[in-house]
């Protein structure tokens, strides 16, 4: 339970509460919430792949820095948290490293279909960049992609 004192009035906010009030703020006119996920240092691109059911491919996911900015080279870069929303798909790796490319980071994920259809898969990039002389930042960004099954 969230306390709010207002002047001399209190009020209790349940988490429930809380979060509706911020849905409904988000949903006026001009106001926009705070995503987790941006960056102004990366931009993400992800193509979605096909592969027979049961044969492997790799999903190619790319960050790319934009000006001003640079890769932070000493940190690990990353993708973590894979997981497929329907169970449609296998992952060779839980977590895969990212190759530093001129314009950013390349992330090649082993992806199997287990099953025919569209599969929805997600995770975080868990990346660093340099902005600057002296901002280094950690963020997270979403990876949201679909993996097709086909026969």
């Amino acid at each position: 339970m969230q306390h709010v004192r207002t002047g001399s009035m209190l009020i209790r906010l349940s988490a429930l509460a809380a979060i509706a009030a911020l849905a409904t703020a988000s949903a006026l006119p001009g106001v926009r919430a705070a995503q987790a996920d941006e960056s102004p240092a990366y931009v993400v691109e992800v193509t979605d792949v096909s592969a027979k059911v049961g044969e492997p491919a790799v999903l190619h996911a790319t960050l790319h820095i934009r000006d001003g900015y640079r890769v932070l080279h000493g940190y690990n870069n990353r993708v973590i948290e894979l997981s497929s929303f329907d169970d449609g798909v296998a992952f060779e790796h839980r977590v895969v490293r990212g190759t530093v490319q001129d314009d950013g980071l390349d992330f090649a994920i082993d992806v199997r279909p287990t099953k025919p259809g569209k599969h929805p898969i997600n995770g975080y990039f868990r990346v660093g960049y340099i902005h600057g002389t002296d901002e280094l930042s950690m963020v997270s960004l979403r990876l949201i992609a679909n993996v097709n099954g086909t026969e």
